[in-house]
């Protein structure tokens, strides 16, 4: 079986879970020896080969042929406004706007034939590069041989419908987070639309979590039965022993993630201002960038407690692993999380940690204190006593350990396997 697999980061060059979950994946299917085509919009050049990589950045497109019409004018959806339509000329714009008054019924002749230069970030022209990624994606598909096709997340859904109506093959739509998600109840419709197109476009779809099918379900329309859930896991399941010493007197308790509403970063600074209230004797740490940011700045001084608090920005890397090395207790206060690969990484440091009940990795860990998201006396409590405790905090220590054994990504792989052999038969 040959799948060809869309997403839109790859490390060591990510912004989040997202690329870290793909590399997981992929790297637990390489050790089934399948064979991955896996497509992103810009390489860098340093990835691991763990699969025959195409870089969308160096597809020549040339669509003169009356089959992509159809995928032309399927993505309609996207054109909110016409910086989300593919870059073309100012020749190739007028011709094109001609077309779009004639609902592209007219689109037999060679529209363009150029090669597009992705950046493979999240800036202003994301929808724009969705909509080209699509258009390559088409490309891609007339010319690799592949019996499946595996996209990830809203931004490669357009790329997954474009390969399916080119080459017919079954399409796996993964979703690792939704709009609501992302946004609460103030969904970017134009992104909600676009998911809502990849799953029922798709033969099949992944969910990450429970609680992620139940939205596919309630807020999607997706009947159950489509559905299947494969949650994520870890790349290395043994205990680190970081050499990494903590600079401080004071128990650190550590915040890692996106600033921004989906994450819940509210909830930890009036839980560490109650937690400082009882002991003055603790630092609390906010490692990430995003949004709300500035507020929590504001908020962080105006209960006077800046001297307790600190900000580093976004890491990466060994600062990563430092920061979960050096920490006491691990917070994801998620509002709604997905998954949420992080407190899997805090455990195998050997940092004790505390999830949100609304959280999909509190389906596959179970030795973590649970509460919920809101309740910022139950997350002060359980901090206080993960500090204070010394043998409340080595159980979870011990017990977190022998759990991780069980979450490796072969194993989520040799699942995803047979999801995709029950998928190419029906």
């Amino acid at each position: 079986m040959k799948v060809l697999m869309f997403g839109w980061e790859f490390p060591p060059h990510i912004s989040g879970g997202l690329g870290t979950a793909c590399y997981g994946l992929v790297k637990g299917l390489a050790h089934h020896n399948q064979d991955i085509i896996f497509v992103v919009p810009k390489l860098w050049g340093d990835e691991e080969p763990l699969a025959d990589f195409v870089n969308a950045s160096d597809v020549e497109i040339d669509y003169r042929e009356r089959r992509f019409k159809t995928i032309w004018k399927n993505l309609t959806y996207l054109e909110v406004s016409s910086f989300l339509v593919p870059y073309l000329g100012p020749d190739e714009f007028r011709k094109f706007s001609e077309r779009v008054a004639h609902d592209r019924t007219d689109v037999d002749e060679s529209i363009f034939s150029n090669k597009f230069e992705f950046s493979g970030k999240y800036g202003k022209d994301l929808m724009m590069e969705v909509s080209r990624y699509a258009l390559v994606a088409a490309q891609i598909a007339k010319n690799k041989k592949h019996s499946l096709i595996h996209a990830h997340d809203w931004l490669s859904f357009p790329a997954g419908i474009a390969a399916k109506e080119i080459s017919g093959a079954p399409l796996i739509a993964h979703v690792h987070a939704t709009e609501y998600d992302r946004s609460g109840e103030s969904v970017n419709k134009v992104v909600y639309d676009i998911e809502r197109a990849g799953v029922h476009a798709a033969d099949h779809v992944l969910a990450v979590s429970h609680l992620t099918k139940n939205t596919l379900v309630k807020r999607y329309g997706v009947h159950p039965d489509k559905i299947s859930v494969l949650h994520n896991a870890v790349l290395d399941t043994s205990i680190i022993e970081s050499n990494f010493v903590k600079k401080v007197p004071e128990k650190i308790v550590t915040f890692l993630g996106r600033i921004t509403f989906q994450k819940g970063p509210e909830y930890f600074v009036e839980a560490a201002y109650k937690v400082i209230q009882k002991d003055p004797n603790v630092r609390f740490v906010m490692a990430g960038s995003g949004d709300l940011l500035n507020r929590m700045v504001d908020r962080v001084a105006e209960l006077g407690i800046a001297t307790k608090f600190h900000f580093t920005g976004f890491l990466k890397g060994k600062d990563v692993d430092e920061m979960y090395a050096i920490s006491d207790v691990y917070v994801m206060p998620s509002v709604s999380e997905p998954f949420g690969i992080s407190p899997l990484e805090a455990v195998r440091h050997n940092t004790p940690v505390i999830i949100s009940k609304q959280s999909g990795v509190a389906e596959v860990l179970q030795n973590a204190i649970k509460v919920d998201f809101w309740d910022i006396d139950a997350m002060a409590d359980a901090i206080f006593g993960l500090l204070h405790y010394d043998g409340i905090s080595r159980m979870f220590k011990e017990l977190g350990s022998q759990e991780l054994k069980r979450l490796k990504w072969e194993h989520v792989a040799a699942k995803l396997i047979k999801v995709y052999e029950k998928t190419i038969k029906t």
